[in-house]
């Protein structure tokens, strides 16, 4: 067996002693960590959650917490030997998850509905289960670590495969839930996971990872929107910075910041969406220039980092932080301003939209410790050295040629 199985839960008792749930989705990754926590004598329980049912993603590659993973996970509790429970948690999950994420694309912001299942249905909602189960711990498939830290609380840290940690997509973890949450894939590779898979004869082994918005069965997240938030689809104009129409649009729903193909606009040089106004219905397009934000306003902060915020933050606390998920951390600045906080990024950030998180590191490299986050409420373009006439004169010259 591989080096993994000497990894610890660091828990108290002896593992016989000890119940841990395991979220199983149906997936490699959560059927691999039950079933090396089984491996190590733990005392394991499989909950998996029916987030929905939509009759395409029964059967769909990338579809996760629907039939087919049910009983996906289901077979993988038989095969390692624990019990296994399915939750029904599809009205929390559209309320929590699905409602929000139409709210958010037809209020012209681009959501990551990832952050808001894990920050609600499962580390809110299937951790207060796992409780009630009396277990000591609920265990994830996701990439990323829990340590203990000297004064007994818990720190989150990236995993030590940058590409594929998960981090991001768990900055809303909050310090109390950090104490029950234990994730024992954070020091594996996706290689290593499968391979322990198949020393443990999973079925599931070589299965497909699921997609990031798990709940849209045809891959179109829009089908979504238009059937909860049908006024997000209506048509408007499309302008650039200065004001001008340039063509029109069938809904803001369609289109993202930093979007540069599908406008439907004639022009000689490269146009890019810089940001949507939902209350206008319009799409503000420009040069990519334009597209560089160096100020950050953030709204919901989650702070997991030392001591409490306010009492850190002094003038300004230096840290790195990532706009999306696949961008690398860079540095920049927290500071207190208006009665909120706000981001100042040291070299500027390129499609930077509302309704996408911003999270908190203390390094840029290694297994950097997540500090907490905030999601993006607005972005300020980059100071060019001839202001707001540059940026709009670089607009007319891309429309005009």
């Amino acid at each position: 067996m591989t080096e993994p199985m000497l990894n610890s839960l660091d828990l108290e008792g002896r593992p016989q002693d000890t119940r841990v749930v395991v979220a199983m989705s149906g997936g490699v990754d959560s059927s691999a960590t039950a079933a090396l926590l089984k491996a190590q004598g733990y005392d394991v329980v499989g909950i998996t959650l029916q987030l929905y049912d939509h009759g395409a993603a029964i059967h769909r590659k990338g579809a996760c917490c629907a039939g087919q993973d049910i009983h996906d996970a289901r077979a993988v509790a038989e095969r390692i030997g624990i019990p296994h429970y399915v939750l029904d948690y599809e009205s929390r999950f559209r309320e929590s998850v699905i409602d929000s994420f139409a709210d958010s694309y037809a209020s012209g912001e681009t959501p990551v509905p990832c952050i808001e299942c894990n920050r609600s249905v499962k580390f809110r909602d299937l951790l207060a289960t796992a409780r009630e189960l009396g277990a000591s711990a609920l265990a994830t498939g996701h990439y990323v670590s829990s340590r203990r830290l000297p004064d007994g609380a818990r720190a989150l840290v990236c995993a030590a495969d940058r590409d594929r940690d998960q981090s991001y997509f768990l900055f809303a973890t909050t310090r109390e839930q950090l104490q029950f949450l234990r994730f024992p894939l954070g020091d594996m590779t996706k290689p290593q996971t499968r391979e322990l898979a198949r020393q443990f004869g999973l079925s599931v082994a070589d299965k497909h990872d699921s997609q990031d918005i798990c709940f849209v069965p045809t891959g179109r997240y829009t089908d979504v929107v238009e059937r909860l938030k049908p006024n997000a689809m209506e048509p408007g104009d499309i302008i650039d910075v200065d004001g001008r129409v340039l063509g029109q649009h069938p809904g803001i729903v369609h289109f993202t910041v930093g979007q540069r193909r599908g406008l439907g606009i004639a022009s000689r040089s490269p146009l890019y969406v810089l940001r949507l106004d939902a209350a206008r219905r319009q799409v503000v397009v420009g040069p990519r220039e334009a597209l560089l934000m160096d100020r950050i306003v953030l709204r919901d902060i989650n702070w997991i980092g030392d001591g409490a915020l306010d009492d850190v933050i002094g003038d300004g606390l230096e840290l790195f932080v990532r706009v999306r998920s696949t961008r690398a951390p860079q540095p920049a600045w927290l500071r207190a301003a208006n009665g909120g906080y706000e981001v100042e990024l040291v070299v500027g950030e390129e499609g930077v939209s509302p309704g996408q998180a911003c999270v908190f590191y203390d390094a840029a490299e290694g297994q950097a410790r997540v500090l907490g986050g905030g999601f993006i409420k607005s972005a300020a373009p980059r100071r060019f050295e001839g202001g707001r006439e540059q940026i709009e004169a670089l607009a007319l010259a891309a429309v005009r040629g």
